[in-house]
């Protein structure tokens, strides 16, 4: 059975592919192809990132025939960790359901012309070949050791579309497009893409409106007659992020200092396990309202009696001006806390809380964005009208 009569196959029983000129797509490109002499895995007992070598490691093998994804770089390119393990992966072959719900998404006709942002190994852009010939697609890799290996992935195959290596987020020549389909996540949408389309054109996109709080959502954004764009979130997507929008990689001691001169001592009555809270449609919000946040949790010790239930939590503003502590307790508040900076991120927690309880603690699919011409953006929940703004932003 061939690599790509496997992938199919796994995918069409679990009712993914809905659109034969996908499934067809799917049947004549061999993923295997566009898998790297090497792969890396999380190691569980240290959160890094070790290399797999593909012809000698029979994990890889097993790995390919399943739906998951598969790390091709890590520290974008420089393994940074002891052993020549990776602290952080960079880029990956993205989990073929997804790969495929993003295509369906994307409402492609023949004769579109597709702009992809992040060419990765080639994978994706071999599909958008197979289903619209190569002429209608045009790749944007940043990194010119990826884009360099999907060139030749891509030609080994067969397919010969117009790769640029550059920012995802800049201006491309060759418009206008039908539509842009992103393999990166954003945490704003960048004019550039609506510049690049005509009326009725599509964008789909993972989109993390805040470092550290949303996992990425799936957008599907229209452009209208103006200029501007609508669209919903139309689920998940979870994908590395632009290089140009990703935050440090740095923890909470990067920002908190709890011996700097000026940190005041008291009371919150925000629960500091809000930010915790799983909720998909309040992560949302929350990154939308409370932006360039991060944050960290500590649980008391589990033999600790006495502190049983209680958490230490830390919010920080990544741009290194304000952080919070909050000391949870299972009494209930007020809490005990520490503030730093000209930022009250307890306050904005809470108005963000506030706004999300009042308006009916939207679930995901209830929220949208429209991106103005320019790149502003603003949520939305239910319609363009209904606008998520909090009195500490808006």
């Amino acid at each position: 059975m061939t690599a790509g009569a496997r992938i199919a196959r796994v995918l069409s029983s679990r009712g993914v592919i809905q659109d034969p000129a996908w499934h067809r797509a799917v049947l004549s490109v061999d993923r295997d192809a566009f898998v790297p002499d090497v792969v890396w895995a999380e190691e569980p007992s240290t959160g890094l990132y070790a290399p797999y070598p593909r012809d000698a490691d029979p994990d890889v093998h097993r790995w390919l025939g399943e739906d998951v994804s598969l790390v091709t770089q890590v520290d974008d390119g420089h393994p940074a960790a002891a052993g020549g393990r990776g602290y952080t992966p960079t880029s990956s072959l993205s989990q073929p359901s997804l790969v495929v719900a993003m295509l369906q998404v994307l409402d492609v006709e023949d004769g579109h012309r597709v702009l992809e942002v992040g060419t990765g190994s080639g994978y994706n852009t071999a599909l958008l070949c197979s289903r619209l010939g190569a002429g209608n697609v045009t790749s944007v890799e940043v990194d010119a050791d990826v884009a360099a290996d999907a060139e030749k992935n891509l030609a080994a195959t067969g397919y010969t579309p117009h790769l640029i290596v550059g920012d995802g987020a800049a201006p491309v020549a060759g418009g206008p497009y039908d539509r842009v389909l992103s393999t990166v996540a954003v945490q704003t949408i960048p004019a550039a893409w609506l510049q690049a389309l005509g009326p009725g054109g599509v964008i789909v996109t993972p989109w993390t409106p805040g470092p550290g709080f949303a996992s990425s959502v799936l957008l599907r954004l229209i452009v209208d007659e103006t200029g501007d764009a609508h669209g919903r979130v139309v689920g998940d997507a979870a994908f590395m992020m632009l290089r140009a929008h990703r935050p440090d990689r740095l923890g909470y001691g990067a920002f908190v200092d709890e011996d700097a001169p000026g940190v005041a001592e008291g009371t919150t009555a925000t629960n500091p396990r809000w930010v915790t809270d799983p909720h998909p449609g309040w992560k949302v919000v929350l990154g939308h309202l409370v932006p360039h946040i991060g944050y960290a949790s500590y649980e008391a010790a589990p033999d600790n009696t006495t502190a049983a239930g209680e958490a230490t939590v830390y919010v920080f503003d990544r741009a290194g001006t304000s952080w919070v502590l909050g000391e949870y307790t299972p009494a209930g508040g007020p809490y005990e806390a520490k503030r730093h900076g000209p930022r009250d991120l307890w306050a904005e927690i809470a108005a963000a809380r506030d706004v999300w309880e009042r308006l009916g603690r939207p679930r995901r699919d209830r929220l949208g964005v429209t991106v103005a011409a320019d790149g502003d953006q603003t949520l939305w929940v239910d319609g363009p009208g209904n606008s998520v703004i909090s009195p500490c932003n808006g």
